[in-house]
């Protein structure tokens, strides 16, 4: 069975939501870069504290302290599910690099794809729950801001961030930064690229049957 995943996609392509089924099917760790920045915040460790500093000021914080944060968690783990995370060729380089080191190679990249046109329905049509952060989509999920969220009856609201202007550069940024990193894990021979438009559920069982049997390679 695989062991150490990572997975990669533009916003909205359904990373986090993969991310929870596989990991509650294995029992296997998994966290997203900004599940972990939250977590180091919230707990106000030195990480924390750091990456405060920068996103304070509206930057995004550089790939050292991104693969600290990274490197922070994963060393609580032998076995882990990334979501997003490398994010960048440098960090991808480096984290093979400390993988190397420990001698815990990545068994799976899988490369989640979807068109611009999903995408933006998807982004646009997202709705957040401000107390458990279940993500839900207004057209599938038929829900409104009015609604409560279904799992734990919190305020349901739409990301700042969410809008056509934010996803262009969304999109422009994950196409540059992002794409890099693709490439290098399809180059190493570890990358399943899989079409994200088929389907929760069968994105799911391609995962499940890849990971558990190994059995696309």
């Amino acid at each position: 069975m695989r062991k150490r995943i990572v997975l990669i996609g533009a916003p909205a392509t359904g990373k986090g939501t993969q991310a929870e089924l596989l990991a509650a099917t294995f029992g296997i760790p998994s966290a997203s870069t900004g599940a972990i920045v939250r977590d180091e915040v919230a707990r106000g460790t030195d990480i924390g504290k750091e990456v405060q500093r920068w996103t304070s000021q509206g930057k995004l914080f550089p790939d050292e302290i991104a693969l600290k944060i990274a490197w922070h968690w994963i060393g609580r783990h032998k076995r882990f599910i990334l979501d997003g995370f490398p994010r960048t060729l440098p960090q991808a380089q480096a984290f093979d690099a400390g993988l190397a080191e420990h001698q815990i190679p990545l068994d799976r990249v899988y490369f989640l794809d979807l068109p611009d046109e999903v995408i933006t329905e998807r982004v646009l049509g997202r709705l957040t729950c401000m107390q458990c952060g279940a993500v839900y989509n207004t057209t599938f999920h038929r829900l409104t801001e009015a609604d409560e969220c279904p799992k734990c009856y919190g305020r349901l609201e739409r990301r700042s961030d969410d809008t056509p202007e934010a996803l262009a550069q969304r999109l422009v940024e994950f196409r540059a930064l992002t794409y890099p990193v693709v490439e290098y894990y399809r180059a190493s021979g570890i990358l399943l690229e899989v079409d994200a438009t088929i389907g929760r559920d069968r994105i799911f069982a391609l995962l499940h049957a890849d990971m558990k049997y190994n059995l696309i390679q």
